[in-house]
């Protein structure tokens, strides 16, 4: 069953498809257009906007504080009656070094504010941050999916996986469309999304 979305489809992998399409289009444009330049890093306000962005013409819950409780595997995310008060929290975060801003990162992976789509938003509020604050980004053509995937997996419990994975892929190429581009497709693979690149998704 595909969750429920505005264009009114109702089998999951014609969504996943169009979602894809669309809100990596969008993702090209947040870059292009220098929205997320005006976002003030690190603060759950800057990840609803870009949440919002990739997926308000899919979803009514675009930008929006999940009310379910979700799982993934056998990892339970931070319970609704509790997501509030943890982003708050969140928001309050030290970020000024890179180990600061990879645990604020893994805090907000845990919080999973959002009903669907929290992986692909939170990677690229999470560039915002780097960039702003050490002036660097992720590489993420550089971060192999099985090993991001199990670090992240293990980060609420150690996190020293998580910053020597990504510590090894930092780049100071800050304003490189060619890595952002790069730097989206593999996020979306990371979820399974391999139909389009983020180049070709806004042709």
């Amino acid at each position: 069953m595909a969750l429920e979305n505005k264009l009114g489809l109702t089998n999951s992998a014609d969504l996943a498809r169009e979602e894809e399409r669309t809100s990596k289009k969008k993702a090209v444009d947040l870059f292009e257009n220098g929205i997320l330049d005006k976002l003030e890093p690190g603060k759950f306000s800057s990840l609803q906007v870009i949440h919002k962005y990739l997926f308000d013409e899919i979803y009514d819950f675009a930008g929006k504080i999940r009310t379910v409780n979700i799982a993934k595997g056998n990892f339970r995310f931070a319970p609704v009656m509790y997501l509030e008060a943890a982003l708050e929290n969140i928001d309050k975060m030290p970020q000024s070094t890179f180990d600061e801003i990879v645990e604020k990162y893994v805090e907000m992976n845990i919080a999973h504010p959002f009903r669907e789509g929290n992986g692909r938003s939170t990677r690229i509020w999470l560039d915002c941050i780097l960039k702003k604050e050490i002036g660097k980004v992720v590489d993420w053509s550089k971060v192999d999916k099985g090993d991001y995937l199990l670090a992240m997996e293990r980060s609420p419990i150690k996190d020293i996986e998580i910053k020597h994975l990504l510590k090894n892929a930092l780049t100071g190429d800050i304003h490189s469309r060619e890595i952002y581009k790069k730097g989206i497709d593999n996020s979306y693979y990371y979820e399974g999304y391999t139909a389009f690149k983020a180049e070709e998704s806004w042709r």
